[in-house]
């Protein structure tokens, strides 16, 4: 797999790039449009880097991020990382979506550094995507990972796919959550739904 780092360029694939926006110019000729017009010239190669770029998760193993900073720690308490913001596509319509993710874990001998949490949210988003999906997946991996005494995931989206079109609520909010272990004792989640509400 590549190694993508999301604060650096992408490393496009040429052969990539240009099968995508053979298959983009033929898009914006069906749709009704001149592909040959100036400012649509070079609008298929653009496409096809940008979803290079917003689908590079596909590339990266979320747990090798995690276990690259995994320390052994006596730390018992609950661990938070919140407002974590990501854009995602949906996989239904191919519209985004985007919101912040919360995140809790309460260790058992193993940390990870802080930053890998939000990476891993990261990577799981910039792939094609259903929200529901996404939150047990970012919650699998960290279980899997460092075996905390329980996990607990919860995001919060706007949809494009229901702002844009469809029933095209502009203010409606999407709020999924999953959890492990110590986190299905209703006392515990209670416990990190009231810090992530601190301001």
């Amino acid at each position: 797999m590549m190694d993508f780092n999301i604060n650096q360029p992408v490393p496009f694939d040429t052969e990539k790039t240009e099968q995508i926006a053979e298959h983009y110019k033929q898009i914006i000729q069906l749709l009704g449009e001149d592909v040959n017009r100036e400012g649509l010239l070079k609008t298929p190669e653009r496409v096809a880097r940008s979803l290079q770029f917003l689908m590079q998760g596909y590339e990266q193993n979320p747990e090798e991020i995690i276990q690259s900073a995994m320390f052994t720690e006596n730390y018992r308490q609950m661990v938070i990382v919140k407002d974590i913001d990501f854009y995602s596509m949906c996989e239904h319509h191919m519209l985004p979506f985007f919101g912040k993710a919360h995140i809790a874990y309460i260790p058992n001998k193993k940390i990870t550094g802080l930053s890998k949490i939000a990476r891993i949210v990261e990577v799981y988003a910039r792939r094609m995507q259903v929200q529901e999906r996404m939150t047990t997946q970012i919650k699998e991996c960290i279980q899997n990972t460092l075996n905390p005494m329980g996990v607990m995931v919860i995001i919060e989206a706007q949809h494009l796919c229901m702002q844009m079109r469809g029933v095209q609520k502009q203010h409606s909010i999407t709020t999924t959550s999953d959890f492990t272990g110590i986190f299905e004792q209703a006392k515990t989640r209670e416990e990190f739904m009231n810090l992530i509400n601190k301001k």
